[in-house]
């Protein structure tokens, strides 16, 4: 595995010079920083207490050492902050801005905090800030594009500071303290280009060597380059290079002439991958990327991917798995080259190649984790062994480690509008194997995204089956964190489109769920209207354990309007409709729920009656929790018939279900707490 890199002036070094951890360079504008965190603000100076994080602003070119300035600032600093360093980047590899609801997602993530699927950018840039309101943290945000993305992540206290790094000034944030920084000093910029080819050539001809450095303007990123090209060649002078340098004339900026050479020098094969980098999603490859871009083999790939790296063109990511990253500043250059070398229609075919090979390892990843499907482990072997994983973890740290490559494939299949149908597989696999790996929970807030992307897609291409799917998997998530609401009009538009679609099953859930999202804003009439019509649409295809559910909810926004006597018909209805489809524990549960009823409408002895049912029929279930659940009830119901004794009968039958002491007092509680929490109700806890 390559070695893993470290910031140092302007580039990051591997290997020896990684591990030594020296920076070169930037002192004084270092003592400036550092100077600047002691001095006091404008706010401090008028007598009031500053009402927000400082902000520090290190400006400069891409490739200037900007970033790196910034990771040694933080270094050197973050024990003041009890070493809570939370870092961002703002914009895409190809310069595109981050949007601040990406970006306060992360570093609420990193902080180990929820992240709710769907929230705006207003209720988590207020949860980050609530998150830091009393901690002391240190915040890297790179590559800022403007001051609003900045000001929208600043904590709302001054025990934190906020190191931002940027192209230009942030006009609109108050006391921000920049430091703008040029080129490498002539020692530092010399020490630079040693490391990559040794003592011997800078000391033998050092008139050269600083023509060299004064021919690149000191400019980090492009003596990387020219020193990567140096090492790859031993036996060339320094003297050549500046010469070879001063006639690139096709780009004036010190970085572009030392692309330019570099680019030259490859072989056509190796020149023509790396121009194809620029279309790897958020500038982040790993082999296979590189395989599918360049059409060649996955060993032979990464055996280029690392030669770039020694050339100072990629950056080894720290990782487990090999990665690499474009680095910013060169992504322009590489997309240039592109468009210029490279027809349109050999570009579209390498990014289809490219989705192609994610859609076959995201099935790779999926499949691994379907154990007990035969045909899942006959699809998994007939994949070629470059495409399989070892093992469910290995998978399952690929599926975390690619996420962010992964998501960025997503928007921009999507973004590219002439690859839909690889971007629908794409995002297809995409939800399956988070959901299978991660869980439904877990993953909700990458989902929510595609599920967005999914419906762009479908809308654009006027697919409205896709469209009813994308809207109810997002009303389903807009419900699940508490914007019913929002909801209600997902599932009312997938109703919309169900219906276009005439489709059966879209258009069944919508109306089910538009009843849902009345039941939980409290409409139950409503809620009972529309379950009548999915009820009827069921009834109509003759899917009865569709139909005996809706009877239940049916009979639970009933209950919920204190209508006992059309409730109690209902859950009937839903027993019969058990019953006749021979499902044991749901007829079991839909007595329970019956029984509730009965309790509540004054209803004792019946309530009795259909308790030792559903017990019966928990029994032959074996579903020990919903038993427990039911001695409890019964305990009640017999207490509120003066029968104390049998009711100590049936709660200590309930405490055995459950595994508990019958004679510890401090567990009785508990028990009942678990079995109440066990049993199923409607959609609400009101009684």
């Amino acid at each position: 595995m390559t070695d893993q890199a470290v910031d140092t002036g302007g580039v990051r070094l591997s290997g020896t010079a990684a591990a030594e951890r020296q920076f070169l360079g930037r002192t004084r504008e270092l003592k400036e920083l550092l100077a600047d965190i002691e001095r006091a603000g404008l706010d401090t100076i008028a007598g009031r207490k500053a009402p927000r994080a400082r902000v520090l602003l290190i400006a400069g070119r891409a490739g200037s050492g900007r970033t790196a300035l910034a990771e040694e600032l933080v270094r050197q600093v973050a024990d003041r902050y009890d070493g809570r360093v939370l870092r961002v980047r703002l914009s895409e590899s190809d310069g595109t801005p981050v949007p601040v609801e990406r970006a306060a997602r992360e570093l609420l993530a990193a902080l180990d905090l929820p992240t709710p699927a769907g929230a705006d950018q207003d209720d988590l840039s207020a949860a980050l800030r609530t998150a830091l309101a009393d901690r002391k943290a240190l915040l890297l945000l790179d590559d800022a594009v403007d001051a609003e993305q900045v000001d929208a992540l600043l904590p709302d206290t001054p025990d934190c500071l906020a190191v931002a790094v940027s192209t230009g000034p942030l006009t609109g944030i108050s006391d921000v303290r920049p430091c703008t920084i040029g080129g490498l000093d002539t020692k530092s910029a010399l020490d630079l280009l040693t490391r990559s080819t040794g003592s011997v050539r800078i000391t033998v001809d050092p008139c050269a060597a600083e023509g060299l450095v004064e021919e690149c303007q000191g400019h980090p990123a492009a003596l990387t380059l020219v020193g990567g090209w140096l090492a790859a060649r031993p036996k060339a002078a320094v003297a050549d290079v500046a010469k070879q340098l001063r006639a690139e004339g096709d780009d004036s900026t010190p970085l572009g002439r030392a692309f330019q050479l570099v680019h030259t020098s490859l072989p056509a094969s190796a020149a023509r991958t790396l121009r194809l980098l620029a279309l790897a999603p958020a500038g982040l490859i790993d082999p296979h990327t590189a395989s599918a871009l360049a059409g060649c083999s996955v060993g032979r790939a990464r055996a280029t991917l690392d030669d770039f790296v020694g050339l100072g063109l990629l950056r080894a990511v720290p990782s487990p798995l090999p990665q690499y990253e474009v680095p910013g500043c060169l992504h322009p250059h590489l997309r240039a080259l592109a468009e210029e070398q490279d027809r349109p229609a050999e570009l579209q075919l390498a990014r289809a190649r490219m989705l192609e090979r994610t859609v076959r390892l995201l099935q790779s990843c999926r499949a691994i984790t379907e154990t007990d499907s035969p045909e899942a482990r006959e699809k998994l072997q007939g994949m070629p062994r470059s495409l399989r994983f070892p093992s469910p973890r290995a998978a399952e740290d690929w599926l975390r480690i690619r996420r962010p490559a992964l998501l960025a494939a997503a928007r921009l299949a999507v973004a590219d509008g002439e690859l839909d149908t690889l971007a629908r597989r794409l995002m297809s696999q995409l939800v399956r194997t988070m959901v299978a790996h991660f869980g439904t929970q877990a993953a909700a807030p990458d989902l929510y995204g595609v599920h967005g992307l999914v419906l762009d897609v479908a809308e654009r291409r006027e697919l409205p089956r896709e469209k009813a799917a994308a809207l109810l998997n997002l009303g389903d998530l807009d419900a699940q964190t508490g914007r019913t609401a929002q909801a209600l009009v997902r599932y009312r538009e997938a109703l919309d489109a169900g219906r276009s679609a005439n489709d059966p099953y879209a258009t069944g859930r919508a109306m089910e769920s538009v009843g849902g999202a009345h039941l939980e804003l409290g409409d139950y009439d409503r809620a009972a209207d529309w379950f009548g019509r999915a009820l009827a649409q069921r009834l109509a295809r003759d899917e009865r354990a569709d139909a005996a559910r809706l009877y239940g909810r049916i009979a639970a926004a009933q209950t919920f309007a204190g209508r006992y006597g059309e409730a109690q018909r209902g859950w009937r209805a839903a027993v019969a409709g058990y019953r006749k489809d021979g499902d044991v524990a749901s007829q079991a549960r839909a007595l329970s729920e019956l029984a509730r009823v009965q309790e509540y409408a004054g209803r004792p002895e019946e309530s009795l009656h259909t308790c030792h049912e559903a017990l019966e029929w928990a029994r032959r279930a074996e579903d020990v929790r919903l038993q427990a659940a039911l001695q409890l009830r019964l305990a009640d119901t017999l207490e509120h018939l003066g029968d104390p004794a049998s009711a100590g009968l049936h709660r200590t039958a309930a405490e055995r279900l459950l595994g508990e002491d019958p004679g510890d007092p401090d567990q009785a509680d508990d028990t009942e707490h678990r079995a109440n929490a066990y049993e199923i109700r409607s959609t609400s806890t009101k009684d």
